[in-house]
Order: structure tokens, then sequence, then C-alpha cells
């Protein structure tokens, strides 16, 4: 038994409630359970009791032993003086003189399912990435429902702190933003670090006053990608070479120590083809936040979104190396990508820090438009019968397997929750 298990079975009241008694065998009826707290204090708030005849107000706390009290040195804390009832596992003795001796205690070793603590133990014991995965299926549908949307909820709302830093270091510029945070997503998992860095760097008003020469910004984000550091046969890159160092000088540009890589990635997704393609969109696009807040349908986002490289690229992967002709084309599976973790969450991150519900709301449809991501992550829960129809089912389950599952939080999960009161 470990207290948190312990305080999820009272919270969940998941015990057998028939006959209470005190452990001075007085009558008891619980009322309220109290709100769980997860701050300094009793484990449960404004809880409402009642012992033989007499109604009780106040805290309540819950210890895997009655002397962990005193082990926690609660008695020395005035947070803890309104204590009603303690709830215990085991009854053992408090130090002679605790100020708990007088306070009620319920035991509850021999009120709860065996079944139920089985199935704990076997779920924090599990080795596989969804630890009750053998009882997923039976969780039902209406479970699922309010546990997703509380999932996709914590996931934005997170992200929307990410956001908020962000803006407090522009001093309130939302496209300076979305820039950092676009260009982060166009360096996919490998080079992050990089092309935010990369993006820092780079000013939205520099790119601004450069959008019409495609070389230029080219130059910019290659140059301080460090890609244009080197002695070049082709004229292309020599020439974003010299186009490069003549506004580093001009615009005093910071290096970036952030390197950029090229190991174990599709040649699509190569560092010279994604900032290809992002200086596409920048010249392409102009107050492009602004333009995606007014954009009613991921349709519309998709053709926002939807550049292609320029000419050298077609024969291109990297610098001096000819291939095949082929398109360098943003394609859909990336655009939705760009949609779902850089539109959708600085959106309602907008929407959360100005407090206009719209924009959180076109945040959330946009999620439920959009094709769901398929990865080993959902591909977990899709063999396990979990339905994975469109971007807000797998982003739900990408933060239930980050956030819950991999921290074995099972107690404060819906559907461990679901799972368990079966047991009781």
């Amino acid at each position: 038994m470990t207290e948190r298990l312990l305080q999820f079975i009272w919270q969940m009241q998941y015990f057998n409630k028939n006959d209470l008694r005190t452990s001075e065998n007085e009558t008891l009826q619980i009322i309220t359970s109290g709100r769980y707290n997860t701050d300094q204090g009793p484990d449960f708030q404004e809880a409402s009791i009642k012992i033989n005849s007499t109604t009780w107000v106040g805290n309540i706390e819950v210890h895997v032993k009655a002397s962990d009290w005193d082990l926690h040195k609660h008695g020395e804390d005035k947070n803890y003086r309104n204590i009603i009832l303690h709830v215990v596992w085991e009854n053992n003795n408090l130090k002679e003189g605790s100020l708990l001796e007088a306070v009620p205690v319920l035991v509850l070793a021999d009120r709860v399912s065996k079944l139920l603590l089985e199935r704990y133990e076997g779920i924090m014991e599990a080795r596989c990435t969804i630890p009750c995965s053998g009882s997923v299926a039976t969780v039902p549908d209406l479970v699922w429902a309010g546990w997703k949307a509380r999932l996709v909820a914590e996931r934005l709302t997170r992200k929307a702190k990410t956001v908020e830093k962000h803006l407090e270091e522009t001093k309130g510029h939302w496209e300076e933003v979305f820039w950092w945070v676009l260009a982060r997503n166009f360096g996919v998992s490998v080079n992050q670090d990089a092309f935010e860095a990369i993006a820092r760097s780079v000013r939205v008003k520099i790119l601004a006053k450069h959008k019409q020469q495609i070389h230029q910004l080219e130059a910019f984000l290659m140059g301080q990608a460090g890609l244009l550091d080197f002695e070049f046969q082709e004229d292309y890159p020599k020439m974003l070479q010299k186009e490069f160092r003549f506004y580093q000088r001009k615009y005093h540009f910071t290096p970036v120590h952030e390197p950029v890589h090229f190991l174990r990635m599709r040649p699509g997704n190569f560092p010279t083809i994604r900032l290809a393609q992002l200086a596409k969109l920048i010249q392409q696009s102009s107050s492009l936040f602004a333009k995606i807040k007014s954009t009613s349908s991921v349709k519309q986002l998709r053709e926002m979104l939807m550049v292609t490289a320029n000419d050298f690229w077609h024969y291109h992967y990297r610098f001096d190396e000819i291939s095949a002709f082929r398109k360098k084309v943003l394609g859909k599976q990336m655009t939705d990508n760009i949609i779902i973790n850089t539109i959708v969450p600085v959106v309602f991150a907008y929407g959360e820090i100005n407090q206009e519900l719209r924009y959180k709301d076109k945040a959330l449809r946009w999620l439920e438009a959009v094709a769901a991501e398929q990865n080993h992550i959902t591909r977990e829960w899709t063999k396990l019968g979990a339905v994975n129809q469109t971007a807000y089912d797998s982003q739900a389950y990408i933060e239930l397997t980050q956030s819950y599952c991999s921290k074995k939080g099972c107690l404060h999960c819906a559907v461990g929750a679901s799972i368990l009161k079966r047991l009781v």
C-alpha cells in the first residue's frame, strides 16, 4: 500500500462503506469525502462526516500508518489543526501526547477489495508502454470522450504557457512568436532546437524587408545554420554565401551555436530542404499569423502552407550534390504536422491569453478536421482497439502516454480509475 493509492481509494470512495465505524467503535457516516488538495496542508479539505449524532466539517488526513502523522511532523504545522478524521491503512501507535490522539480514526485495511489491490500492483509492475493495456478495451466510450477532452485541453494549455513565455521575451510580438514556433516545427525532431535558434537570430522585421528576394531569405537561414561555411563548386551556394556575408555584417547576426544534422534522416527532411521551404513560405506570406487567425477552414490553412522550394532544389538535397529531378513540395503530411504542432497551439494560446473563446474553439475544430497522426504511440493505442480518426484523438493519446502512462500516473487517469472501479 502507498499513501497515494490510499488517497485515491478515499477520493473515489472505493471501499466497503457498510456499517462504518471508527477505531473507537463509533458509527461513522461520510457526507462528503472532501476536495483533494494538491498544495500544502491536509489531503482533503472541506469534508463533512457524521460521528454518532454529531456532524463535523473540516479536513481529512490520509496515511498508510497512523504513526506517519508524527513522522511527517504534521503536529508542528498549523495547517493541520482542523482534522476531523484520520484515514489509515494500519492503526499503529501515535506518539504519546500527539495532537491527533483525540481525532477519530477510520481503518481501511479490511474494507478494500483484494482484486483492486492486485490489479493496481499488476499495473505498477507492467513493463509495457501502456500499463493497463489488458483492460483498456473495457473502458466505456463515455469515459473516453470526457478524458480525451481533458487530455487535449491539458496539452494545449501547457503549450500555451510556452507561447506566453515567448510573448514576454518579444514584448508581445505575436508574429515574432509564431515565427519562432513555426521554424522549430520545420526542424522536425532532430533539428528543432537549431531551427528555433536560427529563427531567434533573424527577426521578422528583417525577413519582411527581404521577402521579395528568395535568395536573400535562403542566405539568411542557410548562413545562420552554418551551411554556407564551406568552399563550394556550384554557383548557387557561392552566391548565397556572398549574400550572407554582406548581410551578416549589416545586421550583426548573432552566431548560432546549435548545429544542424543530416544523419539518420530522410532526404526530404534534410535541413537544407526544410530551410529552403521555410524561406519560400516567408516569401509568399505577409503577417502570416494575422492571416491564420482570420482563416476559418483547414483547407485554407493547407493552401497557405503548400509551398515548393525554389528551382535549384528540384535537383538537389544538399549543396554541390546533384540528384534526380524532384520538386521539393511541402507535402500534406508536413502541412498537417504544422497545423497540429504550430498553428493549433499558438491560436489556442492567443485565445487563452486574450480570453477570447472563439480562437480556442477554432483551434479545437481544426484538430478535429485533420487526420490522426500515425506514430509508435498511436499505433500502440489502435492495437488495443482505441479509436484514432482525427488529430484530436492522436493528440489525446500522445498526451496520455507521455504525461500519464510513462510516469505510471494511473491514479490520476480517468482510464485507470475506470478500470479499478470495477473491482471495488
